[in-house]
C-alpha cells in the first residue's frame, strides 16, 4: 500500500495541504470509501515525501519536531502552517533550534540504514493498534522508515509471507516465532520477537441463543472458533474448558477462522462461541448477535497475545534497520498504552485500509467502555493494553501449552527456546534509551485460574494437569 505524495506521513510538516495523518476525515484515496470525491493533489515539488536515505532521516527530524510542536495534532498543525506560511514556520524553528546538528547527531547515533523500504503485514484487529497507528501517526517515519503496512486474511498467510520474505517483519501471535523456531506447522527457521504488541484484549463470545449457558460445563458438542492454532487464543480456550473439565479434543470442537469471518460464522450457526481477538468481540454484539461470556484477562490477566517479529535473518543483515523499527515500534506501543491516547488512535485505524470498523466499536474495545450484549455496559479500562515488554517466562508457559496438547513433543529446553526466540534483553534496552521504564528481570511467575506458574519448573507444572495429551 502506498500513499500519494501529498497525503505521505514523509510529507513536508510545513505545508499546510499535506495530511500527515490518516483517519476518518482524511482525504487521501486510501482512507476514502469508493465513490468519494477526493481531494485534487497538489503539485509534486519540494513538498513531496523524499527518496532518498538522507533525506527521508532530514524529513524525519524535521517531521518528529513539527508533530511534538503540536501535541500530534495534525489539524492544528495545518491550520498554523496555513496561518503564518510554511516558510515562515521553518525559518522560525531552525532560529530557535540547530537543526543542522540535531540531523547528524541522529544520523550518527542510528547509523546509516541498510534498508529504508519495508513491507509489514498485519491481521485486521485491534492487537496490532501499534503497528498500524505507527503508519498513519508517523512513528515509522519518525526513525527514517518508509512501511508500507499490508493488510493479511490470516495468521497461515501471514507465516507463509514472512518465510517467502515477502514482509521484512509482521504482526504475529506470540505463539507463531516459538512454532516457527521449532517447526511446529512449517519449516524450522529462527524468528524472533523483540516487543509483544498488547497484553489481554480477547474474549469469550457466544451466539445469544446460549444465555442460558453460562456454565462451561454445559458446552459439550460446542463448536469454537479460533484465528490459528498456534495462537494464545487456542491455547486459553483450551484452558479455561480443561480447568472446567472438559477435554477440548473431545467434548468441544475447536475450529480455525480468520478473524474477520468470525462474526459471519457466528451468525449462520456455523459455531456456537469463539475465542477472538477484537474488535469482532465487540462486533457480534454490536451486530446483536451473540453476548461476551467473559474476558480473557479474567483467565490470565496480562497475558500477552499479538507481537511485532522477524526473522532472525532480518535483523543480522539489516541491524540498523531492526534497530530503528523496533524503536518505531515500542514508541508507538507506549503511546497507545496511554488511555488519553485511545479515542485518537481508534480514529486513526478505523479507515477501509487499515481495521475497516466502524469508530464506535474500536472505542469501545480501546477504552474499556462498553455493551456486554446481556444489557449492561461494562466499563473495564484495561480490557487491552499494551506493554512491549517480551517476558520470557511468557514464552515458557506458552511452550508449556503447546507440549500439553501435542504440539511439540520431546524433550524442550524451554529456557533457552525462550530467550532465543523472546529478547527481552533488546527491549529492555530499546525501552531505556526511549526514555520509558523496563523491568530488571526477564521472567517471573504467574497466576493463570488461580494456579501458579513457576517459570522455573515447566515440567512439574505440565504434569499437574488432569487433562492434556502430552
Amino acid at each position: 500500500m502506498k500513499d500519494n505524495n501529498d497525503h505521505s506521513s514523509l510529507g513536508n510538516p510545513f505545508d499546510h495541504r499535506q495530511s500527515l495523518i490518516h483517519g476518518r476525515h482524511c482525504d487521501c484515496h486510501d482512507c476514502q470509501p469508493s465513490g468519494n470525491t477526493t481531494i485534487t493533489p497538489v503539485q509534486a515539488g519540494p513538498s513531496s515525501a523524499p527518496t532518498d536515505t538522507e533525506a527521508m532521516m532530514d524529513r524525519m527530524v524535521e517531521s518528529a519536531l513539527v508533530r511534538g510542536m503540536f501535541g500530534h495534532s495534525d489539524m492544528h498543525r495545518r491550520q498554523f502552517m496555513k496561518l503564518i506560511g510554511g516558510g515562515t514556520a521553518a525559518a522560525a524553528l531552525a532560529s530557535l533550534l540547530p537543526m543542522d546538528a540535531i540531523k547528524a547527531a541522529i544520523k550518527e547515533n542510528l547509523g546509516p540504514l541498510e534498508k529504508t523500504q519495508l513491507n509489514i503485514g498485519f491481521v485486521p484487529i485491534t492487537c496490532a493498534t501499534p503497528i498500524i497507528m505507527a503508519h498513519p501517526m508517523g512513528f515509522y517515519e519518525r526513525y527514517g522508515l518508509d512501511v508500507s503496512v499490508i493488510k493479511t486474511a490470516g495468521w497461515a498467510v501471514a507465516r507463509d509471507k514472512s518465510l517467502n520474505r515477502e514482509y521484512d517483519a509482521a504482526h504475529m501471535l506470540t505463539p507463531m516465532p516459538l512454532a516457527m523456531t521449532l517447526g511446529a506447522g512449517s519449516n524450522p527457521e529462527h524468528f524472533i520477537m523483540p516487543a509483544v504488541e498488547n497484553i489481554n484484549g480477547q474474549a469469550i463470545v457466544l451466539h445469544n441463543d446460549h444465555q442460558d449457558k453460562r456454565d462451561p460445563q454445559q458446552w459439550k458438542g460446542f463448536t469454537f472458533g479460533v484465528p490459528f492454532e498456534y495462537s494464545m487464543h487456542n491455547f486459553l480456550l483450551r484452558y479455561y474448558v480443561a480447568e472446567h473439565g472438559l477435554d477440548p479434543d473431545q467434548d468441544i470442537q475447536i475450529r480455525v477462522i480468520p478473524p474477520p469471518e468470525m462474526v459471519a460464522n457466528l451468525r449462520a450457526g456455523n459455531i456456537d462461541g469463539f475465542l477472538s481477538p477484537d474488535p469482532f468481540n465487540q462486533r457480534a454484539v454490536f451486530e446483536r448477535i451473540g453476548f461476551i461470556h467473559l474476558l480473557t484477562k479474567d483467565i490470565w490477566d496480562g497475558h500477552p497475545c499479538c507481537a511485532f517479529a522477524t526473522s532472525a535473518q532480518f535483523a543480522r543483515e539489516n541491524p540498523n534497520t531492526y534497530g530503528a523499527l523496533l524503536r518505531a515500534i515500542i514508541d508507538a506501543t507506549q503511546y497507545s498504552s496511554d488511555p488519553a491516547n485511545r479515542s485518537e488512535i481508534a480514529e486513526a485505524i478505523a479507515p477501509t485500509n487499515y481495521l475497516n470498523q466502524p469508530v464506535t466499536v474500536i472505542e469501545q474495545v480501546l477504552t474499556g467502555t462498553f455493551a456486554d450484549g446481556l444489557g449492561e455496559v461494562q466499563r473495564v479500562p484495561d480490557r487491552i493494553d499494551f506493554d512491549p515488554f517480551p517476558w520470557e517466562s511468557m514464552a515458557v508457559w506458552i511452550l508449556t501449552q503447546m507440549k500439553r496438547w501435542g504440539y511439540i513433543e520431546g524433550d524442550v529446553d524451554y529456557q533457552q527456546v525462550a530467550r532465543d526466540v523472546y529478547l527481552a534483553t533488546d527491549a529492555r534496552e530499546v525501552m531505556r534509551e526511549l526514555g520509558y521504564d523496563a523491568p530488571e528481570q526477564n521472567a517471573r511467575n504467574y497466576q493463570i485460574m488461580g494456579k501458579t506458574f513457576d517459570y522455573t519448573q515447566p515440567e512439574a507444572y505440565l504434569e499437574s494437569f488432569a487433562i492434556g495429551r502430552s
